[in-house]
């Protein structure tokens, strides 16, 4: 078996230390692989069939090798490149134009007679909006003025009376005064009188006579009291100027509050005129021709033209950002529209912390979430008379840190 295994090369001899049962398993494949051996050998011949089909190998090259390390190198110096012009740039796309729109309402009620906007329409200051009806302000104007002229002339009667008392209630004093003299005098005389009828005999006199003595020694005392109480009532100067002062103060007050009443009445005219409060484009015109319209309630909104950005970056964007740096900003709704403006200021909280229901992070489990803040932009060039900037419409601004 060993001379066997000589002549055919194709079997080699069992490796030292190999085992009985591997040595005959490799002896019984050994005539398999040896036939193989010489059908590949015939077919390789010269003149085999086959063998002039079969082609050389083709020779392998090395380009696309090296145009893909061209590509990455490439694509390495470009990201380089944009990272060095873009390291000091912050962006986002949370960001919309942000204006003031103010809010129309008139402040008295009434139906509209006139309607001199429309919707989307430039106004300036002072131009009309709305016209309501007059008829009843009018009427409450009138009615104010008569009000005014009647308290006046109330007025003017008291003015003219206190000047009278001045000298009326001196005088009147005087002459109380001369009276209760006068009094006085009839006393003495009618005492004079009495004493004499009584102290006479009686049959020098009569009874008729000493009766009538004594009546008038009566009399005569009585109007001695009454001449005192007339001094003493018409002693009350200063008191009574004071009162007629009071008088004249007090319509005084009521002529001023007439006064306002008309003031009033006629501010309340002029409110008929809804007129515009600055220059702007009329929106959410929400009254008609002819409508009631409530006292306070908005009928429509005047936008300014001013107009800025309202950015909300995240926290984590804010290290470096300070008011003054410079923004480029483009319009999704205009693209070729590019803005220029600068950083104007950074609210002072975060947008969660002004919303209707700001977080309690103090209750139940926490999780850390990156806030964003609002940065109001404010545009210095580049904006195009023709294109409008709604309120609202995304932009997406990028500052240039210093």
């Amino acid at each position: 078996m060993a001379a066997d295994e000589g002549a055919h090369p194709g079997v080699t001899e069992p490796p030292a230390g190999e085992t009985e049962n591997l040595r005959r398993d490799r002896d019984e494949r050994a005539p398999d692989r040896r036939e193989d051996q010489h059908n590949v050998k015939r077919d390789d011949a010269p003149g085999a069939p086959g063998a002039r089909d079969q082609k050389p190998p083709e020779k392998r090259t090395r380009w696309p090798l090296i145009a893909l390390g061209v590509v990455i190198v490439l694509g390495l110096i470009a990201g380089a490149i944009y990272w060095w012009l873009t390291r000091n740039q912050v962006s986002t796309d949370d960001a919309y134009t942000d204006g003031r729109a103010v809010m129309i309402a008139p402040h008295v009620s009434g139906y509209v007679t006139q309607l001199a906007v429309d919707d989307n329409q430039r106004v300036h200051k002072g131009d009309l909006l709305i016209q309501l009806e007059q008829k009843d302000f009018l009427a409450a104007r009138d009615q104010a003025a008569g009000q005014l002229a009647a308290v006046q002339a109330q007025l003017d009667s008291a003015r003219v009376a206190l000047d009278k008392a001045e000298t009326i209630y001196p005088a009147q004093f005087a002459q109380a005064q001369g009276q209760l003299e006068q009094a006085r005098g009839q006393l003495y005389q009618a005492q004079a009188e009495y004493t004499r009828q009584h102290g006479v005999p009686r049959a020098a006199t009569s009874q008729q006579s000493i009766d009538a003595s004594t009546a008038n020694l009566q009399q005569a005392e009585g109007q001695v009291k009454q001449a005192e109480a007339q001094v003493v009532q018409a002693g009350l100067i200063q008191q009574n100027l004071t009162q007629a002062k009071a008088q004249v103060a007090q319509l005084e007050g009521q002529v001023e509050q007439a006064r306002g009443n008309l003031e009033q009445a006629e501010i309340n005219l002029s409110y008929t005129r809804v007129t515009a409060p600055q220059d702007g484009w009329v929106t959410k015109r929400n009254v008609e021709m002819g409508n009631y319209a409530q006292s306070g309630a908005q009928i429509m909104a005047i936008v300014s033209p001013e107009v800025w950005v309202t950015a909300n970056f995240k926290e984590t964007q804010l290290n470096r950002m300070r008011p003054g740096e410079r923004v480029a900003i483009s319009v999704d709704a205009y693209p070729g529209l590019k803005l220029t403006g600068h950083v104007d200021s950074v609210q002072l909280g975060s947008g969660s912390k002004f919303s209707a229901f700001p977080p309690e992070n103090a209750t139940g489990n926490f999780v850390k979430i990156v806030q964003r803040v609002p940065v109001k932009l404010v545009i210095d060039g580049g904006l195009d008379p023709n294109l409008p900037l709604p309120l609202g419409i995304s932009v997406v601004p990028t500052v240039t840190l210093q």
